[in-house]
């Protein structure tokens, strides 16, 4: 009799996490389970700001799969996927394989959303990806190399579009992390100018007036200028146009203003809604016993109109569920409902301070930056224990991973 095959795509946060809750859940020889993902690394997509500037190692954000999986138990492909026939039951991966399933999981995370505005797929910087990131951090070291041939202030205004959380963070980071580079190139970090721009009144608007107060002053005594209440119109190479005739002259737009699922899973035969897939309480897709979607190309609704946000605590709390509903599945016996308990947010700004709120308490300053190491080292030690935080902090490989693709 063949084992049941369970094949898992992307490995995010959603994916890489129902992987390691399958190897304890499983018993030995009970399943096959390949997990399938586009690149050899799972990335922190919360830290993507530090390699958009170049103050963290490539592997302390991108970290090799292979060596976060236990390859006895699962089995890895690189390999970037095409499309699924559900009707048959496959994977059809770009290259012209084929993968056959029993359970699916798509955690294919999400694309980011342009809302429409000229030129700026073609001309803005994501924080999408580690490959993304690593452009903005490509792009800023060029900037700098060619305002020394020319003098063009354009080259040494950077934009960030977009005040929640991770626009916040990329504006902490550029403060912190430019005269260091600056200084690299010879280049006087007086002449850097780091622009923010929202359309809503303030930064971070979903916050209590207290941390948009705070936000705002740490941000002016980072000398960051803010523009709030204007959305942007267009964006060139050479300049960001917004409402009431304002131009902003830069050569760098970072591009922070919100996500959309996946649209690669439009033409699966899925059933889709907001332009995500959407799932059932048990976390699988509506109508199919036995494929189920976390994540960011999912859509889970807490109640009859409201969705769940999409953030990588929400991927990361599915994650164990849905394991232990795919276990229960092929098994035979009874799936649970997902609960989404909110923990709490907290976004960096530089490396000195934070804000955020977890439970009733506003978190600043200091306390605010340090809750943010806080869960980024559980995590790290959920996926890996202990000896995964050590190596990241103190025995990672400096060496740079090579990426020259904005994607």
């Amino acid at each position: 009799m063949n084992k049941p095959k369970i094949v898992i795509l992307g490995a995010g946060y959603g994916g890489i996490m129902t992987s390691k809750s399958l190897e304890k859940l499983l018993k030995s020889g009970e399943a096959d389970v390949t997990l399938i993902n586009k690149h050899e690394y799972h990335y922190l997509s919360t830290q993507l700001h530090k390699t958009g500037v170049g103050t963290a190692a490539d592997r302390q954000i991108a970290m090799s799969i292979p060596e976060l999986i236990n390859p006895s138990k699962t089995h890895f492909v690189k390999a970037a996927v095409s499309s699924v026939d559900i009707n048959t039951q496959e994977v059809h991966l770009e290259g012209g394989e084929s993968i056959s399933y029993d359970y699916l999981l798509i955690a294919l995370g999400f694309e980011v959303e342009t809302y429409g505005t000229p030129g700026i797929k073609e001309n803005a910087f994501e924080i999408r990806s580690f490959r993304t990131s690593k452009a903005i951090y490509h792009q800023i070291n060029k900037q700098l190399n060619l305002y020394k041939q020319d003098q063009d202030p354009s080259r040494l205004t950077f934009v960030v579009a977009g005040g929640g959380f991770t626009g916040v963070e990329m504006l902490g980071e550029l403060a912190d992390g430019l005269p260091n580079l600056c200084k690299e190139h010879n280049v006087p970090f007086e002449k850097v100018k780091i622009v923010a721009i929202e359309a809503a009144p303030s930064v971070i608007p979903f916050f209590p007036k207290q941390s948009i107060q705070y936000t705002t002053e740490v941000l002016e005594k980072l000398n960051v200028e803010l523009i709030t209440g204007k959305k942007i119109l267009e964006c060139t190479p050479e300049k960001v146009v917004l409402e009431n005739n304002i131009e902003v002259r830069t050569r760098t737009l970072i591009w922070s203003c919100g996500v959309k699922g996946n649209t690669i899973v439009h033409n699966w035969g899925l059933p889709i809604v907001r332009g995500k897939i959407a799932v059932e309480a048990d976390l699988r897709v509506k109508n199919m016993k036995n494929v189920f979607s976390i994540g960011d190309c999912s859509i889970f609704m807490k109640d009859e109109k409201n969705a769940l946000a999409p953030t990588a605590q929400v991927a990361l709390q599915q994650a164990p569920v849905c394991a232990k509903n795919i276990v229960a599945a092929l098994r035979g016996e009874s799936l649970t409902a997902f609960e989404y308990h909110h923990k709490g947010s907290v976004a960096s700004i530089g490396l000195k301070a934070g804000v955020g709120k977890v439970g009733n308490v506003r978190l600043s300053g200091l306390i605010g930056a340090f809750m943010k190491l806080v869960i980024e080292a559980r995590y790290l030690f959920n996926l890996g224990g202990p000896a995964l935080i050590i190596k990241q902090h103190f025995g990672v490989n400096r060496e740079p991973l090579k990426v020259t693709a904005k994607q």
